[in-house]
Parts: C-alpha cells; sequence; structure tokens
C-alpha cells in the first residue's frame, strides 16, 4: 500500500541510523526526486514528537541570525540533518554548506584544511590554498566531530568563531 501511495524504499526495523541516512540520500539524489532541500525540510518536518517540533523551532530561529551554532550529541544523532536544516532555511542557502569531519583529517593538515595557507608557509607549500573557512564565506561551515581536533586548533577556530576573522598559515 505504501508503494503505491509513492514510497520508494523502506527500511527494516531495527535499522542504523547510517542505513536511514543512505537510503534518504539516495532518494534525493535520484531524479524522481524534488530538490533537495525541499524535501529534506519536509522529511524532518513530518515527525510529530514536541520535543523534536520544539528543537526546530529553535533551529529555525538561529536560522536567521549569523550567530555561530554549537550543535552536540553522540555520533549518528543527525547533528548533520539539523546543521543541514538551519542551512536551508536561512539567507546563506544560496551561498555554499561546506562540511568536514575533523577527526578525519590528520592534525598536521587540519589548520591547513580549516584556514589556508599561503605559498612557501611550510615545506610543501607550493602554492596559496583557500581554507574551508574562507571558501564558506557567507555561507555556511560545518564542522563534525570538532571535539577531536588538537586544542590548539580549536582554540584558533574559537577565535575565528568570535572574531569572524583569521589569517592563513603564513599569513599576514
Amino acid at each position: 500500500r505504501a508503494f503505491k501511495l509513492g514510497a520508494r524504499d523502506y527500511l527494516v526495523k531495527p535499522f542504523e541510523f547510517e542505513e536511514l541516512l543512505v537510503v534518504v540520500n539516495q532518494n534525493l539524489e535520484s531524479p524522481h526526486a524534488g530538490s533537495a532541500p525541499a524535501a529534506a525540510g519536509t522529511l524532518l518536518l513530518e515527525s510529530g514528537n514536541p520535543e523534536f517540533q520544539a528543537m526546530l523551532a529553535l533551529a529555525r530561529k538561529f536560522s536567521q541570525t549569523d550567530i555561530p551554532v554549537m550543535l552536540s550529541g553522540e555520533s549518528g544523532t543527525g547533528k548533520e540533518v539539523i546543521a543541514r536544516y538551519i542551512y536551508q532555511n536561512s539567507p546563506r542557502n544560496s551561498r555554499p554548506l561546506l562540511s568536514i569531519n575533523c577527526a578525519a583529517i590528520p592534525e598536521t593538515l587540519l589548520e591547513s584544511e580549516l584556514f589556508g595557507h599561503e605559498k612557501g608557509s611550510f615545506t610543501g607549500a607550493v602554492s596559496t590554498k583557500i581554507g574551508r573557512f574562507e571558501q564558506a564565506d557567507g555561507g555556511t561551515l560545518f564542522l563534525d566531530e570538532i571535539g577531536d581536533m588538537p586544542a590548539a586548533v580549536q582554540a584558533k577556530v574559537l577565535r575565528a568563531l568570535e572574531e569572524f576573522a583569521f589569517t592563513r598559515l603564513g599569513g599576514k
């Protein structure tokens, strides 16, 4: 009956959150899906859970500000889904949304990945590299697993978020 009413896929309970993300992403990317932002927004709004609805209302409020937002929770609880929801409902949704898993990048490369670097700033820096903060200018940068990055890099990220400014490695 569900397939006759338009369902395209299903999951058997119990399922892992990662399985859900794969199925949702596959269906959002399929040629029969509507635009990803509308489909994702509709998907999120279908929950009747009052606590979830209250969280979405708060997310919508934050989406209209330029205040950095910290989403906390265990891995796999949907922080990136909520970050995308905030982005999709924000005036920044026509600018880039970039996600970076801070735990997946080696410590030695993370600072350059986030802030970029100038040519010659260290051995192997043969050209200027634009970092994720600069690439996301005017848009949204989602930093996943930020607690796993080195404390020194966390301090630089905090300063960038507080001052809305940063310097590339080797920059002036």
